[in-house]
């Protein structure tokens, strides 16, 4: 009877160092990779615009790429008002004075071909904001407001020694969720990278439909979309901040737990902005959910 305790013991013993061993080299898995790619792509700058398939899609001058086509489009505008003016002499409908719609065809025509600048601009302008907030906080506290820095900062809060780390434990259980947290974050923060580049390719075509008042709409849509996304970085910084200005060398639970809102913060940082500002959101698991309502 004993022997078959002591072997159900050890038995067990080996399936928990198993599970162990194999979540444990995950975890380093992931904090090795994770952090130093949630930097890239959490904090975009004028860098994104460095590819040159992208810029030859948008365009470099006018006759080039999806400017062309905004060109093209403004040109049907303009050909759409002359038939409409014609038109509107025979049925007696009011339509917007020539010299205003002129006006309006030079200002948009130029902001449309102006365009890739001004999304350089409000591009360059979140990220030199994110980047004070950041250079502040490494000034005060002494230390870089990174991913990768807060890795190290994390490890030494809840992570033990790889020989006696134990996913059942305390600390075991709060690393295993920090980790599930930042894979959540990289799909997140990556989504958010695509659609930023997505918005600026739709960038001729918003500034377009401001021509036309019943199509204005779209553009609306589209500022508060590519606003939203791009404050997420600095409110990402500003939550960093206040990450590390937490006792990482404490060891008492309720600085771990704060440690675990912080994260949770992190990964609702585009659901907050959104209550402010509006837009769409980039939660993976908010996205997934949504899906698998529709399904049912």
């Amino acid at each position: 009877m004993e022997e078959t305790i002591t072997s159900t013991t050890n038995m067990s013993q080996v399936i928990i160092d198993t599970i162990n061993n194999l979540l444990n080299t995950l975890f380093s898995s992931i904090d090795n990779s994770v952090y130093q790619t949630l930097d890239d792509l959490a904090f975009i700058d004028v860098s994104i615009f460095d590819n040159s398939f992208f810029s030859q899609i948008f365009g470099y001058d006018s006759n080039y790429g999806l400017l062309i086509i905004a060109n093209s489009l403004l040109l049907a505008v303009c050909l759409y008002y002359c038939f409409k003016l014609l038109y509107s002499y025979f049925s007696g409908i009011q339509v917007e004075r020539p010299y205003q719609f002129v006006f309006k065809l030079l200002i948009f025509g130029i902001f449309i071909n102006c365009s890739y600048f001004l999304c350089e601009f409000f591009i360059y302008f979140t990220s030199l904001l994110s980047a004070t907030i950041r250079e502040v906080g490494q000034h005060v506290l002494g230390e870089e407001i990174s991913f990768s820095s807060l890795l190290e900062n994390l490890t030494t809060m809840v992570a033990t020694d790889s020989a006696t780390w134990n996913v059942f434990s305390f600390d075991g259980l709060l690393k295993s969720l920090i980790s599930i947290s930042f894979i959540n974050l990289l799909f997140s923060y990556s989504l958010r990278y695509i659609m930023v580049k997505v918005l600026i390719l739709l960038t001729p075509f918003a500034l377009l439909t401001l021509i036309n008042t019943s199509s204005s709409w779209f553009f609306k849509a589209w500022l508060k979309i590519f606003l939203s996304l791009l404050f997420i970085q600095p409110f990402i910084s500003i939550v960093l901040l206040i990450v590390f200005a937490l006792d990482f060398s404490s060891s008492d639970i309720a600085s771990k737990i704060l440690c675990i809102g912080a994260v949770y913060a992190l990964i609702k940082a585009n659901t907050y902005v959104q209550h402010f500002i509006g837009g769409i959101s980039t939660d993976v698991s908010q996205s997934l959910r949504l899906l698998r309502g529709k399904l049912r």
